[in-house]
C-alpha cells in the first residue's frame, strides 16, 4: 500500500467496513459456492434459501439452516474478525456492515454490527414476526444434517422461520438505510472477503467510490468491481487485515477475543 493511502486511512474519521462470506469461510463456515455434503449434496444452496422452498418443504429448509447454525456455533472468530475489532478502537467512527448471517464479528469484539442479510441466530414467527428465543446449544444433528420440523410460536401458532433474508426478499429497511447513510458520510470503505456480486450490497462500494472515498478491496481473487477500488490487496483476509492494521495504525493483532 502506498504511503498516501496509508495516510488517508490513518487520518480517516469514519471508515465503513463491508464484509462478505470470505471472512467467515476462514473460520470454517461454508459459503454458498462450496459443495454441500451429506443430506444436502443433491441440493443447490440457492434453491434452499428461498421463501418458496420453505413453504413447500419447511422441514428440509429448517433442517438445512439448523445444520448451518450448528457449524456457526462451533466456529471461532479468525484473525480477520479480530483485526476488524481492532480498527474500531483506532478510528473515531467505524460502521461495520456484514452480509454474513453469523455472529463471529460480535464474538470477536465488534458491536452494533449492521446485518444486511439478517442473522441465523435470530429466527422469528412468519405470521406475527415476533422474535423467537432460539436455543443457544448446538442441535443434536448427524454430521451430514437432517430434516427438522420448524417450531411454532405459541402466541399465535405461526411457524418460525430463519431470521435471514432469502433470495427474492428485500433487505431489512432499517439496516439498509443505516448502511447507505454510513457510506454517504465515510472517508474510507474497506471491502473484505466479498465477491462484490450480490446486490444491492455491492452498490455500496460504487456509492463510496463516486463520493471520492478511499476504497480498499481485500480478497483472494479479483472481482467485477476491481476498477471501483483505489487500493486492491490480494490474499486471505485473516492474513492481509492484521498486516494492514499493523502497517496503518501500528497495532498488532495478537489474538481473537470471545472465541
Amino acid at each position: 500500500m502506498k504511503l498516501n493511502d496509508r495516510r488517508q486511512l490513518r487520518n480517516a474519521h469514519h471508515i465503513v467496513i463491508l464484509t462478505g462470506a470470505g471472512v467467515s469461510a476462514e473460520s470454517g463456515v461454508p459459503t454458498f459456492r462450496d459443495k454441500e455434503t451429506g443430506l444436502w449434496e443433491k441440493y443447490d444452496a440457492t434453491q434452499l434459501a428461498t421463501p418458496w422452498a420453505f413453504r413447500e418443504d419447511p422441514a428440509l429448509v429448517w433442517g438445512w439452516y439448523e445444520w448451518r447454525r450448528m457449524l456457526i456455533l462451533r466456529a471461532k472468530p479468525n484473525p480477520a474478525h479480530a483485526a476488524i475489532a481492532a480498527i474500531v478502537d483506532c478510528v473515531p467512527e467505524v460502521t461495520l456492515i456484514t452480509q454474513n448471517i453469523d455472529d463471529l464479528h460480535e464474538r470477536a469484539g465488534s458491536h452494533a454490527v449492521v446485518h444486511l442479510h439478517g442473522s441465523l441466530l435470530h429466527p422469528y414467527c412468519e405470521r406475527c414476526r415476533s422474535p423467537y428465543a432460539h436455543p443457544s446449544e448446538i442441535p443434536d444433528l448427524p454430521a451430514g444434517g437432517a430434516r427438522v420440523d420448524p417450531p411454532h410460536w405459541e402466541a399465535c401458532g405461526g411457524r418460525v422461520r430463519p431470521g435471514i433474508v432469502w433470495f427474492g426478499e428485500s433487505l431489512p429497511e432499517l439496516e439498509w438505510v443505516a448502511a447507505r447513510e454510513a457510506v454517504d458520510r465515510c472517508d474510507a470503505l474497506l471491502s473484505v472477503g466479498t465477491s462484490s456480486q450480490v446486490q444491492p450490497a455491492a452498490s455500496l462500494i460504487e456509492r463510496a467510490a463516486r463520493r471520492g472515498a478511499v476504497t480498499v478491496q481485500i480478497n483472494p481473487n479479483s472481482t467485477e468491481l476491481d476498477t471501483a477500488f483505489s487500493v486492491r490487496l490480494q490474499g486471505p483476509a485473516g492474513t492481509i487485515l492484521p498486516q494492514l492494521v499493523k502497517e496503518v495504525w501500528s497495532v498488532r493483532v495478537e489474538s481473537v477475543s470471545g472465541s
